[in-house]
């Protein structure tokens, strides 16, 4: 076990409804560190890199849904989060829960912040508003990383505890 960084995006629904403290909480609750942030507007080609060349969602889900979370994601600012922890990959899914809302545990972000399920959203040609990207695996996490933050907009620096443990 070791050190970990990932990748969290609040997406616009978060943003909108101004609960990104909120969530955000819940991460530094367990102890992640915040190594990096920012509010950004991405381009559809970031994003397009984001969701489909990395992530692969198109071959996963198809054109269709594709398209209409490409809409939903464009819908309004981000803010990008890099956490760093002991197996942060794994902490942060388990605190986001299910991509699906509806599948989503009560007491994860998403069982505690939105319902929608995909069927729903689907039959209204819209992308299920699901609050935040949480990185998928530790390989996907350094490839968002990478893409979303330059090495210099990271920082390292030791939280309170561990200035006081050295």
């Amino acid at each position: 076990m070791e050190l970990e960084r990932t990748l969290i995006v609040m997406k616009p629904d978060a943003v909108q409804r101004g609960i990104v403290g909120e969530i955000l909480q819940r991460f530094e609750r367990v102890g992640l560190k915040i190594v990096g942030s920012k509010m950004v507007s991405p381009t559809y080609e970031h994003l397009f890199t984001h969701y489909e060349t990395i992530g692969k969602m198109i071959t996963r889900r198809g054109q269709e849904v594709f398209d209409d979370y490409m809409k939903y994601i464009t819908s309004g600012p981000v803010i990008a989060f890099v956490l760093e922890g002991v197996e942060a990959v794994a902490v942060v899914r388990k605190i986001v829960g299910a991509t699906e809302p509806k599948a989503a545990d009560m007491g994860t972000v998403r069982g505690d912040y939105a319902h929608v399920s995909f069927g729903y959203a689907s039959s209204k040609h819209k992308a299920t508003p699901n609050l935040i990207h949480a990185s998928g695996d530790a390989k996907e996490a350094t490839e968002e990383i990478a893409h979303w933050f330059r090495p210099e907009e990271l920082v390292s620096y030791d939280t309170v505890l561990e200035a006081f443990e050295r």
